[in-house]
This record gives C-alpha cells, structure tokens and sequence, in this order.
C-alpha cells in the first residue's frame, strides 16, 4: 500500500503548492527585444484601431537624431494566436464587442511575459481605451523589456569591483564592455562595434552643480561639455565631446535606485572634428553622500539604427546600486 501512496504523493507534490494552490508551468517566453505581437482582427489593424495603436507604440523614440519608432510592431489575426505564437514576450490584443476595458496581464500564457488586452464595443471606446492608458501600456511593456535586457546582460558580466571601490557605486554591464579610461573618480567604459562603438561614462559631482527647475538642463548640459572637454579627446587635436547646439535635450524627472534623478536625452558631437550621435545621461541625487552620481551613455554607429543601443545602455545604467 505504501508503495502506492508515494507516486501519488509525488505527483500531489509537482502540481500544488502550499495550502493547496495549483501552480502553473508556463513555456519560456521569446521575441526580439523592443518587438510586440500585436493580436487583433486584420479590419482593426488597418483601420483607425491600428492606426491609434502606431501613434501610440511607434512613436519616436526621444534623442536619436532619425525617427525610430519605441517598439517594434507585427500584427497577428486572433484565430491564429496560439501554440507557440502565445510565447511572445509582449502582446497586446485587441477584441472588440466587449466591454470596455484595459487589463494588464502578467506570464498569461509564457514567462516573462506582459499580456495587454484593450477592450470595447466599438472602434471608438478600443481608441479611447488606448488613448487613455497610453502612459500605463508603455510602462508596462518598457519594465519587461528593460527587465529582460538586463537578464541576457547578466550571463556574463563584467567585475565592477574598480567602480565600486573609488564610487561606491555598482553597475551590471556585460564582459562585452572594457574600462578604457580611469582618473580619480571619473571612468570610460566602452564597447566597440562594427560600425563604431557604444560607450558609457561614470563620474560623481556635488549636489550644488545642479539647480532644481528650469535650472537644470543648463546645468547638466554645461556639467557634461567640461567632463568631456577633460576626458573625451578626438584623435584630431582640439577635438572633443561636447553637446550639439543646435539640438535642444530632453529632460525628465525620473526614479533611479530609489533615488531622483535627472533623465536628459539629446546629441552630441565632436568639436573641430565630424562625429556625433545620441546620448543619454542620469543625473542621480545621492543626498547621504552630498553628491550627483552621473551616469551617461552615447552611441556612435554612422548610417545605423541606434534604438536598441541607446535601450542597452538604458537597461545597464538602471541597473545601478548607489552605496
């Protein structure tokens, strides 16, 4: 008889956890980083559904000196989403006839996975849901892919331990990276690529380098062109990293490692020299140690989408911790 109860027990064990609950085993999920399923009748997406849709998930992505949208879009028909087409990490569907509604759904049918599900009677009530929780959609795709490109740059990541010692700062980048430069405080780090490199600086200042308000782009604009002018030399003599002018920077008050912080989005260029591209900066407020934590990140990469490069160093600066 015992011999008989113990597979029971076995199997009792692998599908029920505690107080009985039954636990779910989902397929790993899958997609390009930045890509979203988009699962609605073909009449939806070719009408002003979809084109609600597109102005809202396609739009520009701030900083980049070309239009590239922020996501990625392919539009599946709803009788064909399923098997393997429900593992995508990110989806959004579209079912109408329904009540109205907007519903976020965590690993529904794969993990990771951000299921949004946007409801209505009408062409009409699906847009205004759309419009309405535009912000809460995009957050919620933005964490997972975030989420899930500091996953893959955990597999191999690079000893942080020189950052950590003089900052008291960590930062998870890949092996990919190497530091390049280090004085004092102040660290180069940098990846090179086909088509050019994708970089990243790391220096402290004092809390009074930055005013609060309108006050503050002009700070962390004139902060970053000195810390370039120093450290960011071109090959030319004379050359260095500066701001491009004629582009006025993004700026957002963000959270970043519980702390506020400054999230400035712009160009830069190669004073006396032909190059350029996007950056994007974190001014960090660490109060206990009197002092901003800047962290940046910038792209060069010619005649080349620079989105994903741009999200990858996104995802490694919000991974900080501040000691």
């Amino acid at each position: 008889m015992i011999k008989n109860v113990l597979p029971i027990l076995l199997v009792a064990t692998l599908f029920f956890g505690c107080g009985g609950e039954e636990k779910r085993y989902v397929s790993a999920s899958s997609g390009d980083i930045n890509s979203i399923v988009v699962v609605s009748d073909n009449l939806l997406w070719e009408n002003n559904v979809g084109e609600a849709i597109r102005d809202i998930l396609a739009t520009s992505v701030e900083g980049l000196s070309k239009d590239e949208p922020q996501f990625s879009m392919s539009q599946m028909p709803t009788e064909v989403f399923s098997g393997f087409a429900k593992n995508n990490r990110t989806v959004l569907k579209i079912e109408k006839g329904k009540e109205a509604a907007t519903q976020i759904a965590r690993d529904a049918y794969a993990k990771p996975q951000t299921l949004v599900v946007v409801s209505g009677q009408t062409n009409a009530e699906i847009i205004e849901q759309i419009k309405t929780n535009s912000a809460k959609i995009i957050s919620a795709f933005k964490k997972t892919e975030i989420t899930e490109r500091q996953r893959r740059t955990s597999k191999s990541l690079f000893n942080d331990s020189q950052i950590r010692e003089k900052l008291g700062v960590s930062l998870r980048f890949p092996t990919a990276y190497r530091i390049a430069k280090t004085e004092d405080d102040f660290f180069w780090i940098r990846r090179d690529i086909k088509t050019g490199n994708v970089d990243l600086l790391i220096y402290q200042i004092p809390l009074s380098s930055i005013r609060k308000g309108d006050s503050a782009v002009i700070d962390i604009v004139r902060v970053r062109d000195s810390v370039g002018k120093i450290h960011i030399e071109g090959a030319l003599e004379n050359s260095y990293m500066a701001t491009e002018p004629a582009f006025t920077p993004f700026i957002h008050n963000v959270i970043i490692d519980n702390k506020s912080a400054f999230e400035t989005r712009g160009l830069w260029d190669l004073k006396n020299a032909f190059m350029s591209g996007p950056f994007l900066n974190y001014a960090i407020e660490d109060k206990v140690n009197s002092r901003y934590i800047i962290v940046e990140g910038y792209v060069f990469a010619p005649s080349i989408a620079k989105r994903d490069y741009v999200f990858e160093l996104e995802s490694i600066i919000k991974s900080i911790a501040i000691k």
